[in-house]
């Protein structure tokens, strides 16, 4: 039994078809964990989400920013934006279904056997294991128990710092940025969420990627992430980062995660959008 994880596909079918191809993908034999963002700028989301309903428990899924955006605008709480093609799913018939589906999947999945954690973009410096994994729980159970009430009041950058004694709204907003669109942090560990370059063309020296953050308390666990198209493919003893842009005309990545030193297994992109 292989286990995979697979970077951002963002509505990508044709290519994610390719890649399970490339793997010899077989759901009786093998495990699949995607890191977020299954919908979303590419052509078929719909197409997407039954194909990895469909695997059952041979995926996990994290979900990413774009998987809680199409959640927010089915619940009536965000307004489609001009670049979303989110339109055929949201019609679908089974669409329902789907989003019952989507509502469920967890924010952060763990194999202590491997030593390994799967999310979507990022975990904060103040964070231990524990308590990212708690984080994760009380999200997950706050989406599923009152959705409409959080996508109200999920959207906003502050507060950027971590504490203990955060509550309510602020805790809940605090943790989904973290988990759903973290790149950079700074010197103080500071949540800095507008930067979304490659750490090559960093916009100040106060930019730190948030796995590289000084006395971070989580490390220990190897930690496999996605979101961040523009550092593209990334490993080293902490982490994994899968995205490489498969939606910009990049490559859809794989990486099996049960044997040591595997190389990637990548298939090109069409790009259903202009980096």
């Amino acid at each position: 039994m292989a286990l995979y994880a697979i970077g951002d596909i963002q509505g990508c079918d044709v290519e994610l078809e390719a890649l399970l191809t490339a793997l010899r993908f077989s759901p009786d034999r093998d495990r699949l964990w995607f890191v977020g963002d299954l919908v979303n700028r590419g052509p078929d989301s719909l197409k997407v989400l039954r194909r990895v309903r469909s695997l059952g428990g041979a995926a996990g899924v994290t979900l990413g920013n774009h998987d809680l955006h199409l959640l927010a605008v089915a619940f009536g709480r965000a307004q489609l934006r001009s670049d979303d093609t989110l339109t055929e799913l949201l019609a679908a018939p089974d669409r329902d279904a789907l989003l019952e589906w989507l509502i469920g999947r967890p924010m952060l999945i763990e194999d202590r056997a491997l030593n390994l954690t799967l999310l979507h973009a990022g975990l904060a410096p103040q964070w231990d294991m524990a308590t990212a994994r708690s984080c994760a729980r009380e999200l997950e159970q706050a989406l599923q128990r009152r959705p409409e009430s959080l996508f109200d009041r999920l959207y906003g950058d502050q507060p950027d710092i971590w504490g203990d004694d955060l509550e309510g709204e602020a805790r809940l907003r605090f943790i989904t940025n973290c988990f759903t669109r973290l790149r950079y942090v700074d010197a103080a560990g500071r949540l800095v969420l507008r930067a979304k370059g490659s750490p090559k063309k960093a916009q100040a020296k106060s930019l730190i990627p948030w796995f590289e953050a000084p006395d971070a308390r989580w490390r220990g666990s190897r930690v496999v992430f996605g979101h961040w198209s523009t550092l593209g493919y990334f490993t080293n003893a902490d982490v994994i980062g899968l995205d490489t842009g498969c939606v910009w005309g990049g490559r859809l990545t794989a990486l099996r995660l049960d044997a040591p030193n595997a190389d990637p297994v990548q298939v090109g992109c069409g790009g259903a959008k202009a980096p």
